[in-house]
């Protein structure tokens, strides 16, 4: 009798936060004033069917460039793979990827957000990715994590990356 080759998967994810106190700092290319992490992810189920979409080349708005965002919002409630995006009620916002992501290397996709001074000033209890500007859009994931504070004049940038092995 043959082994059992059962096809095993792992989706790993981890968020890393950069925190630059003054984004004048950040536009210096100064090291920024604090870097939080944060591990592990839900994904969820209209960001799953996204995949599947795009796997099978159906009608779906792709995760490039010019379609994804990273969601933030202060919202504490629990991920639930049923969720649409963000939970928060009103403190989120959407911005779009710098130049040269989503980016791929080897088997990791990585997304990346800049919150300039004037965005998404608030407690950020939560992310997201999506493939557009809100929680219309397909939310790939979410997260719910206390990452701080950001307030005027900081300039904070968030950087996804998921590896599929």
């Amino acid at each position: 009798m043959e082994p059992d080759n059962t096809d095993t998967h792992h989706w790993h994810v981890e968020a890393v936060l950069e925190k630059w106190d003054a984004e004048e700092d950040h536009l210096a290319g100064a090291p920024p004033n604090e870097v939080v992490r944060e591990d592990g992810n839900l994904l969820l189920n209209e960001g799953i069917t996204a995949l599947l979409n795009l796997l099978i080349g159906a009608s779906e708005t792709a995760f490039n460039n010019s379609n994804s965002y990273i969601g933030i919002g202060d919202s504490t409630t629990a991920a639930a793979a049923g969720q649409t995006g963000l939970q928060a009620s009103s403190n989120k916002t959407y911005k779009a990827m710098e130049s040269s992501f989503p980016s791929i290397s080897g088997q990791t996709v990585s997304f990346k957000s800049i919150f300039a001074s004037g965005d998404a000033n608030f407690v950020w209890n939560e992310w997201t990715v999506a493939s557009g500007n809100s929680d219309s859009s397909d939310n790939l994931n979410r997260k719910v994590a206390a990452l701080g504070t950001k307030v005027s004049g900081s300039s904070w940038t968030l950087t996804v990356s998921i590896t599929v092995s």
